[in-house]
């Protein structure tokens, strides 16, 4: 007779193992849960198919110039009706939506990007590099944001590359500080301590054992700021500081709708209504991806 038995188990019966599952599904099986969340990725999904097929969905041209079908009302023919000068407002607002769209995905890319690596030199080498490097972020964080992306957009010209270097250029000061917190934790780790011993060099550490233990902090990081730049692009777009015309972007589109809202007020209402569910959307999945990447948070 055994000296364990193993009580309401009779021969024959097959064991149900709990199957095991990664950190990232059950970080989506905990979104999934989230019907906000949810709701406001699917609306993203859909916001990003009309960016790529909206501008061209009508076959109007959304460029050239039409002078007799100007400041057309909505209608069959024209969903969201004409501009001032005969373009179409439906082609013309989603095409603004996916340069806007770019704009942020590519200035987030940038940010993270430079505060990751930026970070990480810091936290890895510490010491004397950590203090100099960390004076550099307190004299950019020091500098108007608002005054320096004036100067960068007069020095550099209003177009597309200046916009995103004055979006970017200190944004990264955040995901930095971010990024240096959460490798000195990592920095402790056995695997790090033992990588080093194998002679792994600081790249090799952090590519391989710091970058894929932030993703999460990352990825909440980049939901987060999307968001963020769309917004900042419209608003210096709308104040003549960003884009400019003939360029297409949602905050243009804002500018010269505001110069027609006393008459014909829809070429102002669609474009704002298409910023606000852009941001409103990202703000919502970033709320979930919050709560889904950290347990703590979690009912």
């Amino acid at each position: 007779m055994s000296k364990f038995e193993i009580i309401g188990y009779e021969e024959g019966m097959e064991f149900n193992e709990r199957p095991t599952i990664s950190y990232w599904q059950d970080t989506w099986r905990s979104l999934q849960k989230n019907q906000v969340a949810m709701g406001a990725l699917l609306v993203l999904i859909l916001l990003t198919i009309m960016a790529i097929i909206g501008p061209n969905l009508r076959g109007y041209d959304y460029i050239n110039m039409d002078i007799a079908q100007k400041n057309k009302s909505c209608s069959a023919t024209y969903w969201f009706g004409t501009d001032r000068l005969g373009r179409d407002l439906f082609s013309r607002v989603w095409a603004g939506a996916r340069v806007s769209m770019i704009i942020a995905l590519v200035a987030t890319t940038l940010k993270l990007f430079m505060g990751t690596f930026y970070g990480a030199m810091m936290a890895h080498f510490g010491g004397w590099v950590d203090d100099a490097l960390m004076r550099i972020i307190e004299v950019i964080d020091s500098l108007p944001s608002l005054l320096l992306t004036i100067l960068i957009m007069m020095v550099l010209g209003k177009n597309l590359f200046s916009l995103l270097v004055a979006l970017s250029i200190t944004a990264w000061c955040n995901t930095a500080r971010q990024a240096r917190g959460m490798i000195k934790q990592l920095k402790e780790a056995e695997y790090v301590s033992a990588a080093e011993a194998l002679g792994a060099g600081p790249l090799r550490i952090i590519l391989k054992h710091y970058i894929p233990n932030m993703l999460g902090i990352l990825l909440l990081d980049a939901s987060t700021s999307i968001p963020s730049f769309i917004f900042m692009e419209a608003g210096l777009s709308f104040l003549g500081i960003g884009l400019i015309p003939p360029e297409i972007s949602l905050g243009v589109l804002i500018s010269q709708g505001q110069q027609a809202m006393d008459f014909y007020p829809t070429q102002l209402f669609f474009p704002c209504v298409v910023l606000c569910i852009i941001v409103m959307a990202f703000n919502l999945l970033g709320d979930g991806l919050r709560d889904a990447l950290d347990p703590r948070l979690r009912n």
